[in-house]
């Protein structure tokens, strides 16, 4: 399971956000921004690197 792509709708469920959040995350760009894969014009996701880029995240907000 870990290597298959999720679509907005699964990351969302996965994580227990709103679509909107997920959304959000796709539309910043930069060394920072959510990892993502496009095939064609869809944006999936691998879980295990949206879970380490979200540890990331938090850490940053820490050093803060």
């Amino acid at each position: 399971m870990n290597d298959c792509l999720l679509d907005v709708d699964e990351l969302a469920e996965s994580l227990k956000v709103r679509k909107s959040w997920v959304y959000s995350k796709t539309r910043e760009t930069g060394p920072g921004s959510i990892p993502r894969l496009m095939v064609g014009k869809y944006c999936r996701f691998r879980l295990p690197d949206v879970l380490a880029w979200l540890e990331t995240q938090n850490n940053v907000g820490e050093r803060r």
